[in-house]
């Protein structure tokens, strides 16, 4: 039994994840930042434990990890977008996204890296975006969130490798979570039939690609797309 840590865990992939390794027999706990009644509907569903915190607050995450203590598998799920032109974007939106899909990372990260260092054994999972890999018109601080993550991961990978701990990434395309509520139906399926599956992703899709990685124990440092081949 390994203890996983998922941020972002009350809804979405998130939930999805805590799912998935809480049935596996995992001890699970879930970061979350706002939405108690979601959080609670996971945590009696799944007997993961809930904690609310803000990933982007180096002292919340803190705390959170002295509460969980040692911790085998890290997914840092957390993540927030904003749909605009760049021009539109305002400072405090700018930074708030990297506060959530960056530095949210350097917490986590940090916080869990004396468990990992003292077994000389841990694996990150961070989570990226098809339009961290090639960008997106309308969504530029994103995209930037997310090939800085790419990017991080990689580093991470190199960084920790020798320590026995293991750094990769997921990309995922259009998954049908609250991201895509505001997106019109016509334009949903249009992108389904765009990838080579013809189809969108479910939450458990991208949660199957987290679990491969917790278990890959001779993979480190790569970008897992969970697409569809909407890029390849």
């Amino acid at each position: 039994m390994s203890t996983v840590v998922i941020t972002g865990g009350s809804r979405g992939i998130g939930a999805a994840a805590v799912e998935l390794f809480a049935a596996q027999g995992d001890r699970v706990f879930f970061l979350y930042e706002k939405n108690h009644a979601a959080a609670s509907a996971v945590a009696q569903k799944t007997g993961a434990t809930a904690i609310c915190c803000d990933v982007a607050d180096g002292q919340a995450v803190r705390a959170a990890f002295r509460q969980i203590g040692d911790v085998d598998v890290l997914i840092c799920n957390a993540g927030i977008c904003h749909s605009g032109l760049m021009s539109m974007v305002e400072e405090s939106q700018w930074d708030r996204l990297f506060d959530v899909n960056v530095k949210g990372i350097y917490h986590c990260v940090n916080a869990a890296m004396p468990a990992f260092l003292e077994k000389q054994r841990g694996c990150v999972i961070t989570v990226s975006s098809m339009w961290g890999q090639v960008g997106a018109s309308c969504e530029a601080a994103y995209s930037a969130t997310k090939g800085a993550v790419i990017a991080l991961s990689k580093a991470l990978a190199k960084e920790l490798g020798p320590s026995g701990i293991r750094v990769n990434c997921v990309a995922p395309g259009v998954i049908l979570t609250d991201m895509c509520a505001n997106v019109d139906p016509e334009t949903l399926e249009n992108m389904a039939q765009e990838n080579c599956v013809g189809r969108n992703g479910t939450a458990m899709d991208v949660a199957n690609a987290f679990r491969y990685l917790a278990q890959a124990e001779f993979v480190t440092g790569e970008v897992i797309a969970v697409n569809g081949g909407y890029v390849i």
